[in-house]
């Protein structure tokens, strides 16, 4: 979400006239993230967010749009698409795919706490469930292959000791199989800034464009990772059986999930560690960018492989 490329409110203005959203009154760019380019548009008609996709492709950006337009038909508090006036959710603006989407209420919270926890994990389940019936189809693009194809051209910018733990890991890693794990459309990146609370109440859950198909399991780890995660990178029990038990009040987990939530918690920091250590080492240029500090996954992959049983003792708390 930082601003790589620049839209002038002219060049905005021209571009909406393909839409029935009346005319640009304000255009904000969105200074946070590192992946595309967001604005906050605001309409005669209403507030908007208008995306330029700064590394995904055309063919690509469907599997995105369509499950945003899915998940909102089915009551989850997510972007909606806005189709333009020939019907399509995706657009060109400033040669980049772009797409407009409806701005939800709401401000994420920085310090989470036991209730704030439990809506996650509702919510979670609700869009695990209601991903059932989604027919789009897309492998994570941030999975074991990606992470097998960049762990090495990390590998010249970190000490010895984190240079052998990222070698450990995506070995360890790669030597567990997941066939057993059910699988389905997964948020992927539900951190605390993806999630907006407005009077206490989830208002709305944004940011899907790194939503796959994968490992539910895989997704609430993620999850976890973020929303319940100490200072001393260890995982709070209160908060982290909150989420867990609000999850499963949804959809519960299986004997299989059970015993494979430490791997999937060091699987969701492995991901999260790489990804900031190459946003750091190798960034892009924007003009508005924002690379987050690779040292905090990088300390919660090293309590998960130290602490495996108590990490995942927390999961056994709610069976």
């Amino acid at each position: 979400m930082s601003v790589f490329t620049r839209v002038s409110a002219d060049e905005l203005s021209a571009w909406l006239r393909r839409y029935s959203v009346g005319h640009l009154l304000d255009l904000q760019g969105i200074a946070s993230g590192i992946e595309n380019t967001n604005y906050f548009a605001t309409t005669s008609q209403g507030r908007f967010v208008l995306t330029l996709f700064e590394k995904l492709q055309p063919h690509e950006l469907p599997f995105y749009l369509d499950l945003m337009a899915h998940l909102s038909s089915h009551g989850l508090p997510c972007p909606k698409p806005i189709a333009d006036l020939d019907n399509r959710f995706l657009g060109a603006l400033k040669g980049k795919p772009a797409a407009l989407v409806t701005c939800l209420p709401g401000e994420p919270v920085s310090a989470p706490t036991i209730d704030h926890c439990a809506r996650v994990g509702e919510v979670l389940a609700d869009l695990h469930l209601a991903g059932r019936s989604y027919g789009g189809h897309l492998d994570n693009l941030r999975g074991p292959r990606w992470w097998n194809a960049t762990a090495p051209q990390l590998l010249p910018f970190l000490s010895d000791a984190n240079r052998a733990m990222l070698l450990e890991e995506v070995a360890f890693q790669a030597s567990h199989r997941h066939d057993a794990l059910p699988r389905g459309v997964v948020h992927a990146d539900l951190f605390r800034d993806n999630v907006l609370f407005a009077s206490g109440r989830i208002g709305g859950v944004i940011d899907f464009y790194f939503a796959c198909i994968d490992v539910l399991l895989y997704d609430v780890a993620i999850t976890v990772n973020d929303w319940c995660m100490g200072e001393d990178c260890t995982l709070d029990p209160q908060r982290t059986r909150a989420l867990l038990d609000a999850y499963r009040g949804t959809r519960d987990f299986s004997p299989a999930e059970r015993d494979a939530w430490p791997l999937m918690l060091r699987a969701g920091a492995l991901r999260f560690w790489v990804s900031r250590l190459y946003d750091f080492h190798l960034p892009r240029p924007g003009d508005l960018t924002h690379a987050h500090d690779p040292a905090r996954f990088e300390g919660i992959l090293r309590q998960h492989r130290q602490r495996p049983a108590a990490q995942g003792g927390l999961l056994a708390l709610v069976a």
